[in-house]
């Protein structure tokens, strides 16, 4: 019987099975191969250091699908010279994990071999499973790689996060990514040994369809290939082929994933900082990648009374419609009305009293407990009640001169009056301003007339 543990033999290229994804038959085995990522694998980075040094250490690379994570971490296995195990945490479990383990451990006896386990979507694993790579992380048992295209510091334990360094990768630019297609054109048992040309503009294509993701782009030109025409010296991806194959491509966007909130969270920031033209941009990248434009309504009006508030209160007014809108006509034509106002916002005078204003009310009533309502304004609709004295001597406003009871109280008994909101001298909120400062003048006088 053979020995599972003995070493691996030499590997046929993965090029030369044409069975396999073509992402993964072209697969670059060293630095001089890969593309993107120069931040950290320029000449002196840590990270290449580390690889041309083969000194292997613990890590985490987090990063959008197709930045390569995985030809990373197989680089880091073979100039090593470890044994490579690759898990992923869709599919495995603790069973995996230990039996990942046990392997580690014959090799490391049997022939002196460290071993670097690869866990991909590590972030789907639980504190219990996360916890299990701890001890042997830390005996030397593995080093482990993991990938993840979720923020690790909410989704890893502190724990692994202190025994691995996060590298964090970018999304490929259109330089990288074109790199990428001549590399796998270039390569000729990748494509079957033919010859095929790519066309500039089917290139442009592939790669604006790829948005930033390598293996995206090589599925896109695999399956431009196939469809690609005869010509004098070997087939041709055209510009019509590519952008058949690339048709229904959409930018990038995951869904209640790190983007999504990164994208909405650009969305509000360009309103509240008045740049109608980049809040604009982010909308339409967050439609353009499938967001729901119901959950940007909903997020709008937010951000009217947040970022807008009083200081223009047509703005709240507008998010409504926009939102009524698109439920009655759908999309294309009610996103026009979501755009609309989130341009009038982006535009409108800007004012986050009212949101300052509920914050600190909110901390004092959590702060005071059930203060008792001042009898003056209870209600009183039974004759026991107002026995009781409820409503006594309430000063109904609008008998008294500018409907305004001057040197009222309405705070609790037991609490000082506070002045929560401020507004700003901005759109509506300057007139408010000048009301309140009024309204407060002759309060205070008043108070001084009852005082004498």
């Amino acid at each position: 019987m053979a020995d599972l543990f003995a070493p691996e033999e030499q590997a046929p290229r993965a090029s030369d099975d044409l069975n396999r994804p073509l992402a993964d038959r072209v697969r670059p085995n060293s630095l001089d191969g890969f593309f993107g990522q120069e931040h950290l694998l320029a000449d002196g980075k840590p990270l290449r250091v580390a690889i041309e040094q083969g000194r292997a250490h613990s890590m985490i690379f987090w990063g959008p699908p197709g930045t390569g994570k995985t030809t990373l971490a197989r680089m880091i296995a073979n100039t090593t010279d470890a044994h490579f195990i690759a898990l992923s945490a869709v599919m495995a479990g603790i069973k995996e994990v230990r039996a990942a383990v046990q392997e580690a451990k014959q090799y490391r006896e049997a022939y002196g071999r460290s071993t670097v386990l690869f866990l991909d979507e590590v972030h789907r694993f639980n504190k219990s499973q996360q916890d299990a790579f701890l001890p042997f992380v830390e005996d030397g048992t593995l080093t482990f790689i993991g990938a993840t295209t979720e923020n690790p510091s909410f989704e890893l334990n502190n724990a692994l996060l202190s025994r691995a360094r996060v590298y964090v990768l970018k999304s490929l630019d259109e330089e990288s990514l074109l790199g990428v297609l001549h590399s796998a054109l270039e390569n000729a048992a990748g494509l079957g040994g033919e010859s095929i040309r790519l066309d500039e503009e089917a290139a442009r294509l592939i790669v604006m369809a790829a948005d930033g993701d390598a293996r995206r782009s090589l599925n896109l030109l695999e399956l431009a290939a196939d469809l690609s025409k005869p010509g004098k010296d070997g087939r041709v991806i055209d510009a019509a082929v590519a952008k058949d194959v690339a048709q229904g491509s959409r930018r990038r966007f995951d869904k209640q994933g790190e983007y999504f909130y990164d994208q909405i969270s650009a969305l509000h920031k360009s309103v509240r900082g008045s740049d109608p033209d980049a809040s604009l941009y982010w909308l339409m990248r967050m439609l353009d990648g499938g967001c729901d434009p119901l959950y940007i309504a909903r997020r709008i009006i937010r951000m009217a009374s947040e970022d807008i508030g009083n200081a223009d209160p047509r703005a709240l007014r507008l998010c409504l419609d926009a939102a009524e809108t698109y439920e009655r006509l759908g999309s294309p034509e009610g996103e026009l009305a979501i755009a609309q106002a989130v341009v009038f916002m982006a535009c409108a005078a800007k004012s986050n009293a009212v949101y300052k204003a509920a914050n600190r009310a909110a901390a004092d009533a959590k702060e005071h407990g059930s203060l008792e309502v001042p009898l003056h304004l209870r209600n009183a609709p039974t004759r026991l009640m107002k026995e009781l004295g409820y409503g006594e001597d309430y000063r109904y406003a609008h008998d008294e001169e500018d409907a305004l009871a001057a040197g009222e109280s309405y705070f609790p008994d037991d609490m000082p009056a506070v002045k929560y909101y401020h507004p700003v001298p901005r759109g509506l909120e300057l007139k408010i301003g000048e009301k309140l400062a009024e309204i407060a003048s002759r309060n205070q006088q008043q108070k001084e007339t009852d005082n004498d």
